[in-house]
């Protein structure tokens, strides 16, 4: 008997890129079937609040949240340098001058959130967008600044929008870590084996789709939001890293540090049980 696994990801390029092998069955799992359901970060972020999925990739600062339910696995994600969120407005201004002030985020529960409250505190009157919204709502004035991530760092000086920060960067100057951006997790009910047969299965897809690169691209052009053909190369090459295939453990001291202040600034629940399982 087959049985199937629910498994969340999003529509960017850097995620229909690492899965296409894998929901395409170029990766064997006996007696393991996927089905994949394709959202944007936040929604899989609350999906995994309401235990929706048997492994989805979610925010680092959601992981924080998710502990208790969900082990983190080592390979399949976002984590890289020069790929921060960047906080963006539609003229000159400062990060000092925003404090008070409305700022647009793609989440909650988004690590470009938590970077944000990271940077400093007076960062809390936010407005919740999907983060293809963000751009347009600062631009109607509808928020004094914007978080964004994904294809939007590509586009945003060539809509008129102006960089104050780059989120990333700081964080890198600040730790000297990479930037944890997004992880898989697995429901730590699925067991240790199992697991790690997935956590072997991501990589293996990530590894089938650098061999294969233009068997891949019909998939991702199906559900990009930007479909430039260089916008969606470069958000792979940027969101895409060695760090994908395994964390590692200069990747899992990002993650830790990450937790850790979050913990010590009360923006996330503590939490005793281990990050992995396999």
């Amino acid at each position: 008997m087959t049985r199937t696994l629910t498994l969340g990801y999003s529509p960017c390029p850097n995620d229909t890129f690492i899965f296409y092998a894998l929901i395409h069955g170029r990766i064997p799992l006996p007696g393991l079937a996927v089905r994949e359901r394709l959202e944007d970060v936040e929604t899989l972020n609350q999906l995994a609040l309401s235990g929706a999925l048997d492994l989805t990739k979610v925010s680092y600062h959601a992981l924080g949240h998710l502990r208790s339910e969900y082990a983190l696995l080592r390979s399949g994600g976002a984590l890289g340098r020069g790929c921060g969120p960047l906080v963006i407005s539609r003229g000159k201004t400062t990060m000092e001058a925003l404090r008070g002030r409305r700022i647009a985020i793609p989440g909650r529960l988004t690590t470009a959130n938590l970077l944000l409250q990271l940077y400093g505190e007076g960062y809390e009157d936010v407005l919740v967008l999907p983060f293809h919204e963000i751009m347009d709502a600062v631009a109607a004035g509808e928020a004094e600044a914007g978080v964004i991530i994904h294809e939007s760092r590509f586009t945003f000086l060539d809509q008129g929008f102006v960089e104050l920060c780059d989120l990333g960067r700081w964080w890198e100057e600040e730790t000297g870590h990479p930037i944890p951006l997004g992880g898989i997790l697995a429901r730590r009910s699925l067991g240790a084996e199992m697991i790690g047969l997935i956590d072997r299965a991501i990589r293996s897809s990530l590894k089938y789709a650098r061999a294969h690169p233009e068997e891949t691209r019909a998939y991702i052009g199906h559900h990009a939001q930007e479909l430039d053909n260089k916008v969606v190369a470069s958000h792979i090459d940027l969101y895409v890293s060695d760090f994908s295939l395994n964390l590692g453990e200069e990747g899992v001291g990002a993650v830790e540090d990450l937790l850790r202040r979050a913990e010590e600034r009360g923006l996330i629940p503590s939490c005793e049980r281990p990050l992995f399982l396999s």
